[in-house]
């Protein structure tokens, strides 16, 4: 009764109200009333402004990274979730006839927050409700929609099928609307390449509120936009039609962990010419984490080589034995199992978790944390390896994951997507820092950490440009909410390479007043 009293008055009110400021959220339901089919249900289930009690649960439920949870962090004048495409055309029309910015968030996992942040008046549509996914076992295709994590997307696959599988990423909760949009790899990408690659069809909204429900009417530009250029910059897109990849019955996982001391400077550098080159059912991630020494005081560096293999442990063990005998792997060392327990040994849950976990979207800590990338074309020295081990003793807190490339990563031409990271690439970094203790200075002292070993990088990454990957978002190497064609040029070139000039071109054409845009957007042309 309460909040049918409120729309009530809402609706009267439009008749007197005088000009106000797009920031009051009133304003903005006022709109939503006007413009929606259905009022009640819309701003009582779909629309949630600061004076409803569910606004904060809704806005920080998938907000996993801590630095965008402050109550200092620019919040939404409202959040939209909608449960129907009607919905989506109602908020965008308000946010024209508001000039409101809008930001779009499935999974939250962006690690700057531009889902749900902002610097200037904006509002947030929540794909959280878009979450089914449909596998069609006879055409060996699924559709899933943009709000599905890619947990529940691996968990639906399984349901259907034992030999059927997806290459997407490690991190259960991560939306695949996000995902995908960056390009999306993980264990199988040197098998069967990334996400994007095998995105066969999809959907989208775009900002005049019209809706194209395959790639024919979206057309093929567009199509090819938001399989890895940040789909954000060109829509919402509503799902993905994705190609089922086979997948054995069972799959062997291990991991072998060895400090330097104990002869890790001589591991990595055969797993710098071993990881890429080697059979491509076999994916090899190395992770470089700082650990107690041997004695008090001490520091080390500990490399763990985490595999995977498509294939059954006696077959791991053979390519391994040939490929990389120096690692010694053991058949103790080896745990076969189904692909898709193998997703929870990758997402660091105990070995015999029951799989309905991948069914909770929600991450299960919190934290601080930033997040940076390199690739590497050349083998690293290894006087150069020394000095890196070294480095991350001294800066302590930076982690890094080593990931491997070859295989069809590097058969699949650099233009197919807009994700240009492909043949003469050896691995690519992920540095990673989190942290617990909030405060400005302790924000400052480990966002200060990650930049210096990043920059100590420099002589052994790529270079013209330096290289970065989408999907780990670093508002460090450029940013503007309003950026020119040239400022974006600075983060473009570093994100999809000489991709980004056809991105700008196709942004050019269908969203020429740059309705879609954040602080790391695809421009449109000067």
């Amino acid at each position: 009764m309460e909040k049918l009293l409120v729309i009530i008055y809402l609706l009267i009110s439009v008749t007197l109200a005088t000009s106000q400021s797009v920031t009051d959220p009133t304003t903005f339901l006022r709109c939503i009333i006007q413009q929606g089919s259905n009022p009640p249900d819309f701003t009582s289930s779909v629309t949630y402004i600061p004076t409803n009690s569910s606004y904060t649960t809704i806005l920080r439920r998938r907000i996993p990274n801590l630095r965008f949870d402050k109550p200092t962090t620019p919040k939404p004048i409202a959040i939209v979730t909608p449960t129907t495409w009607s919905h989506i055309g109602t908020a965008l029309a308000c946010a024209r006839e508001l000039s409101l910015h809008v930001r779009i968030r499935s999974g939250g996992h962006d690690f700057e927050g531009l889902s749900y942040t902002s610097t200037v008046p904006f509002f947030v549509i929540d794909m959280f409700s878009f979450k089914s996914v449909d596998v069609n076992l006879t055409e060996g295709t699924a559709w899933v929609d943009t709000g599905a994590t890619i947990g529940e997307l691996y968990y639906r696959i399984a349901e259907k099928s034992n030999v059927l599988g997806f290459p997407a990423g490690l991190c259960t909760t991560l939306g695949v609307g996000g995902h995908f949009s960056g390009g999306g790899y993980g264990t199988m990408m040197r098998k069967y390449g990334l996400s994007v690659d095998n995105v066969v069809g999809s959907a989208l909204v775009d900002s005049n509120s019209n809706t194209y429900t395959d790639r024919v009417s979206m057309g093929e530009d567009r199509f090819w936009a938001v399989r890895g250029g940040g789909a954000a910059s060109f829509g919402i897109v509503l799902g993905y039609k994705i190609r089922l990849v086979p997948v054995p019955e069972r799959v062997t996982v291990f991991r072998v962990v060895k400090t330097v001391e104990e002869g890790a400077v001589d591991l990595i550098m055969k797993w710098q010419s071993f990881a890429h080159s080697t059979d491509r059912d076999l994916f090899v991630r190395l992770t470089l984490t700082l650990v107690n020494g041997t004695r008090p005081g001490e520091k080390t560096v500990l490399a763990s080589f985490i595999g995977m293999h498509l294939g059954r442990s006696d077959k791991t063990l053979n390519v391994m034995n040939r490929d990389f005998p120096e690692l010694k792997l053991k058949k103790t060392d080896c745990t076969e199992m189904r692909w898709i327990d193998s997703v929870l040994f990758w997402a660091d849950y105990p070995i015999g978790t029951p799989t309905s976990v991948l069914l909770n979207p929600i991450v299960a800590k919190k934290t601080f944390m930033k997040r940076k990338s390199d690739y590497v074309k050349s083998p690293i020295s290894k006087t150069g390896l020394g000095l890196i081990l070294k480095k991350l003793v001294e800066v302590e807190k930076v982690e890094m994951n080593w990931n491997p490339y070859g295989g069809r990563m590097g058969e699949i031409p650099s233009s197919r997507t807009p994700f240009p990271h492909r043949a003469g690439n050896l691995f690519n970094i992920e540095y990673i820092i989190d942290w617990s203790e909030a405060g400005d200075d302790v924000e400052k002292n480990y966002l200060a950490r990650a930049r210096e070993m990043y920059e100590f990088m420099t002589p052994y990454v790529s270079s013209n440009p330096r290289e970065a990957y989408l999907n780990y978002r670093d508002l460090d190497i450029g940013s503007s909410v309003n950026s020119t064609y040239e400022e974006s040029k600075i983060y473009g070139a570093k994100y999809f390479k000489s991709n980004f000039e056809r991105l700008v071109n196709i942004k050019s054409v269908y969203d020429e007043i740059n309705f879609w845009r954040n602080e790391q957007s695809i421009p449109v042309r000067s």
